[in-house]
C-alpha cells in the first residue's frame, strides 16, 4: 500500500495524503521518499495551481515512527553520519522554494517532524480538533528539520522556545492565536472549507504572481525595507511583460473570469 496518496481534482488542485492511518501517518523513509515525489509530480504538472497536503484518518502526522526510531544507531559512524534513512532524504524546507502554493489541511495531531512538514507549508488550516507538538525536547532530541528557522518567524522568539522547550500539546485555538495556523474550522467541513480556498486560488489568480510572492515572502525576511523595496521595483517591471498582467486587467474590465496560464518556470 502506497504511504502517500496523490490525487488532481479540477479546478487544478493536488492533493496529497499521507497514508498511514492506523500509525497516525507517522513518518517513515518510504514516506518521505513518496511524498517529495508527489511533490515533484505536482509541481511539474502545468495543470496543478495548488497543492493541498492533509493526512488519512484521524491523525495529520504524528512524527517519525517510532519503530524507525528505535532503529537509529545511539553512536555515529566516523563520517558523523547515521545510517537511518530517516535522518537522510530531503528536508522539509524545499517546500519553501518550490513554485506553487502548499497548503497543510491539519485534520488531526501533527507532531515533531509532522509539526515541521506542516509549519514548512506557505498556510494551515486546522480541524477545531486538531492538536499540536514539538515533542523532541521529550525524546531527548533537538529542534529537528529546520523548525528552530520556521517557528519563530510564525510566533516569535519566546513562544518558540516555550514550544520548543516545554514540548506541550497546543490544541488549535490557541494555534490559531499564536500565528501557527491560518484559520481553523469544524473538523467536518476543513477539507471542504480548504479545497473552496484553494479552488479560488487556482481559478481567480495568476500563477506566477503566486510564484514571485512566494520567493519574495521567504527571501525579503531578512532583508531591510530599502532591499526589499527596490527589488520589488525589478520584479514589478517583469510582471509589466507577462502575459498574466494583459490578462488581469482585460478580464477585470471585460468583468469575466481571468484564463492565466501556468506558472512561468522563469518567473
Amino acid at each position: 500500500m502506497s504511504e502517500v496518496l496523490y490525487n488532481v481534482v479540477e479546478p487544478g488542485i493536488a492533493v496529497i495524503t499521507l497514508n498511514r492511518p492506523e500509525r497516525l501517518n507517522a513518518w517513515t523513509g518510504r514516506m518521505g521518499v513518496e511524498y517529495f515525489d508527489a511533490i515533484d509530480k505536482a509541481v511539474a504538472d502545468s495543470a496543478v495551481r495548488v497543492i493541498v497536503v492533509t493526512g488519512a484518518g484521524k491523525g495529520y502526522c504524528a512524527g517519525a515512527d517510532m519503530g524507525t526510531l528505535q532503529g537509529i544507531p545511539t553512536t555515529s559512524s566516523d563520517d558523523g553520519k547515521e545510517d537511518s534513512n530517516i535522518l537522510e532524504g530531503r528536508m522539509q524546507d524545499e517546500i519553501t522554494r518550490i513554485s506553487k502554493p502548499v497548503i497543510a489541511a491539519v485534520n488531526g495531531a501533527a507532531a515533531g517532524l509532522g509539526l515541521v512538514q506542516a509549519l514548512m507549508c506557505d498556510m494551515r488550516f486546522a480541524a477545531d480538533t486538531a492538536k499540536f507538538t514539538c515533542a523532541f525536547s521529550k525524546r531527548g532530541l533537538i529542534a529537528e528539520y529546520g523548525i528552530s528557522w520556521v517557528l519563530p518567524r510564525l510566533v516569535g522568539q519566546a513562544n518558540a522556545l516555550d514550544l520548543l522547550m516545554s514540548s506541550r500539546v497546543v490544541m488549535a485555538a490557541e494555534a490559531q492565536e499564536l500565528g501557527m495556523v491560518n484559520k481553523v474550522v469544524p473538523a467536518d467541513q476543513l477539507m471542504d472549507v480548504v479545497m473552496a480556498y484553494a479552488a479560488d486560488l487556482a481559478m481567480n489568480v495568476s500563477p506566477s504572481s503566486m510564484s514571485v510572492m512566494k520567493r519574495q515572502v521567504y527571501g525579503d525576511y531578512d532583508k531591510d525595507v530599502s532591499t526589499a523595496s527596490l527589488d520589488a521595483l525589478k520584479l514589478m517591471g517583469q510582471s509589466f511583460t507577462r502575459p498574466d498582467f494583459k490578462e488581469g486587467v482585460v478580464s477585470y474590465l471585460q468583468k469575466r473570469q481571468a484564463q492565466f496560464p501556468p506558472v512561468d518556470p522563469s518567473a
